[in-house]
């Protein structure tokens, strides 16, 4: 790819006008348009679908996507990064750590930890990369009311940060319905350099659209909506270089006679959606299982953690 430094007035095709038409729209980077479909560009700024269709080509060749090779691809690869969950077995099953440019998808019934995962995750992200963070801040998108600040200030009292400092890098929204999620996660498209966040939670994906789209009847309408939320956040998580966390609920299939009738909620289109897919169960006290049982380079695997005051943890010998 082209080095940074490029802006709009770079792509052939964009004049003034143009321009500002895209800005207002928010539109605000090379890569942004790059990674944008035609109609929505369209749809958003009042441009013709050709010319849409011309600007999203040119930003492609501006920055130099297409095909490349393994190699290159690989060398790529190289900047992604790992955030530790706290416990040394689960980062060594995911391979490191929670990974940026992907979505990671936390599946389980209420109490078998994803929230507290998440907590974990949103002030390990801050640590430096020697300490298994980025040294980059984190959003907290919650739609369920179930984040906790108090319970980041017992994790950095843990790891011995500032728990004052560590509160004011967590950037928190509450999302009322799946309008609201829609659209933060459309403004942090524009904005997520101003908050410099590597790190994007959302707990959890898929309730609003859940209760507000009930029935088959609404099926076609809410998957179409969801597709097109885990899309905006695939975007963020390639533009920015970010890890994107959510976690989803399990529901029990009434047709299903042998094996577990539990599946995560949202369909195929969640599955297909999210890069990697981890189920958490409760073991005993305060143990956890978790197992990636959808990836495209791990295997099928489990582990066990622990849930302490002071976090996530791995479980003692």
């Amino acid at each position: 790819m082209k080095e940074k430094g490029i802006t709009l007035r770079d792509i052939e095709g964009i004049g003034p006008a143009t321009e500002a038409k895209l800005k207002e729209a928010g539109y605000l980077t090379v890569e942004s348009l790059a990674f944008a479909s035609a109609k929505e560009i369209e749809e958003a700024t009042g441009l013709s679908y050709e010319k849409a269709l011309e600007i999203t080509e040119n930003a492609r060749k501006l920055l130099g996507i297409g095909f490349m090779t393994a190699e290159e691809f690989y060398k790529k690869r190289q900047d992604v990064g790992y955030i530790s969950t706290g416990s040394k077995a689960l980062d060594s099953l995911l391979g490191g750590g929670i990974e940026t440019q992907a979505i990671t998808e936390l599946i389980g019934e209420f109490g078998t930890g994803k929230t507290q995962l998440c907590h974990q995750l949103a002030v390990n992200v801050q640590l430096p990369k020697d300490k298994g963070g980025l040294g980059a801040n984190a959003i907290y998108i919650d739609t369920e009311g179930t984040f906790r600040p108090e319970r980041i200030i017992q994790i950095a009292k843990h790891l011995n940060l500032d728990p004052n400092e560590t509160l004011k890098r967590i950037y928190y929204t509450r999302a009322y319905n799946s309008d609201h999620q829609i659209l933060i996660v459309e403004e942090l498209l524009e904005k997520m350099p101003k908050f410099n966040a590597r790190l994007l939670i959302v707990d959890s994906i898929v309730s609003h659209f859940r209760s507000e789209y009930p029935g088959r009847e609404n099926l076609v309408v809410r998957q179409q909506r969801l597709n097109k939320h885990i899309h905006d956040m695939h975007r963020i998580s390639n533009l920015y270089n970010a890890a994107v966390v959510v976690t989803n609920q399990i529901v029990a299939s009434p047709d299903v006679f042998f094996g577990n009738p539990n599946k995560p909620v949202g369909g195929n289109i969640v599955a297909h959606g999210c890069t990697y897919r981890l189920m958490l169960r409760k073991g005993r006290e305060n143990q956890r299982i978790i197992k990636i049982f959808d990836s495209p380079i791990h295997p099928e695997s489990e582990t066990v953690f622990t849930i302490y005051e002071g976090g996530i943890r791995d479980v003692e010998g």
